[in-house]
């Protein structure tokens, strides 16, 4: 055992009390944080909408195949993630970094995508300030943009620098990346409410 380990215990090993290493204890800890700050804001977006007499169907302003694509693209992804995890396991670092770059390709695709419409919405002055449902749109498919570049740098993180892990402790680095996939998980299916909610309805 590491001098790191035995500093930081249950890194690799289940915790006798949870069943399950201290980090993917945590990132669990974490979501549920998450789980209420999205929460919070779908239950205001549903209030909101059903007091207001004159809400606009989200399929007649904003864009749906575009939506659609990104829909697909974070679907996809969340493939990639679980295929990275799953070589790491098979102890292939070579394929799970390109899993793992894949997953940074397809979120940047995301990205590129939301930059598109977001400035087709600026050409036709469309801002947070214009009404309660572009306020309510930008609010969350921004705070959820920013949770998507959150994961890219984290994805970053592993085929980087902490890439290094892998030679001196590779079980710790494969709990480290699905830790960080199950946060990818949660940031996809955050989008998959937010698509039909916004987008459909």
């Amino acid at each position: 055992m590491s001098a790191t380990a035995e500093v930081i215990p249950h890194t690799v090993e289940p915790h006798p009390v949870t069943g399950v290493y201290n980090g993917k204890f945590g990132m669990w800890l974490f979501l549920a944080s998450e789980i209420m700050l999205f929460g919070a804001l779908f239950s205001s977006y549903v209030l909101l909408r059903v007091g207001s007499a004159e809400w606009p169907h989200g399929y007649s302003v904003l864009n749906v195949p575009l939506a659609t694509v990104n829909t697909m693209v974070l679907i996809t992804s969340s493939v990639t993630v679980v295929m990275a995890w799953y070589c790491l396991q098979l102890n292939d670092f070579g394929k799970a970094r390109l899993y793992l770059l894949a997953t940074i390709g397809l979120a940047l695709v995301f990205m590129v995508i939301k930059y598109i419409e977001y400035s087709s919405k600026f050409e036709h002055h469309h801002y947070p300030r214009t009404n309660l449902f572009y306020g309510l749109y930008f609010t969350l498919t921004g705070l959820h943009g920013l949770h998507v570049l959150g994961g890219i740098l984290v994805f970053l993180y592993f085929v980087g620098p902490g890439a290094g892990m892998w030679k001196t402790d590779p079980h710790r680095y494969t709990n480290r990346v699905e830790c960080a996939g199950l946060y990818w998980h949660f940031v996809d299916l955050v989008w998959i409410f937010l698509f039909p909610s916004i987008y459909l309805l």
